[in-house]
């Protein structure tokens, strides 16, 4: 499911569908968020960082920046997980990384 979940989160970041992608994520975290969990903890600031885009598109930057540090709290976590799905969270962290350094082409709802 997490495959299935994390490709459906990259559609919709390229999309600019921000919203829904946090929505595919925490399909995965929600069941799972009491767990003492570093992937999930993982999982959840890649969330952090799809709302962080979505406040920034809203118009909402001093929220967005806050959010987006969260995202950057949990990410340090990536270097340290033992899961197969490794790569592919290193592929997403680049990617959301990437989103984040060129905001100015999201575009903004006024």
């Amino acid at each position: 499911m997490i495959i299935e979940k994390m490709e459906e989160f990259r559609v919709c970041l390229y999309e600019q569908r921000y919203y829904d992608a946090h929505e595919a994520l925490e399909e995965v975290w929600f069941p799972r968020r009491f767990e003492d969990c570093n992937e999930m903890r993982f999982l959840k600031g890649c969330i952090n960082a799809s709302v962080s885009f979505e406040l920034y598109k809203r118009g909402r930057e001093q929220q967005s920046i806050k959010t987006w540090k969260n995202y950057l709290k949990y990410r340090g976590l990536l270097f340290g997980l033992e899961t197969p799905h490794k790569n592919l969270y290193y592929q997403m962290s680049r990617y959301l990384e990437t989103i984040n350094n060129n905001k100015a082409t999201i575009i903004t709802q006024s």
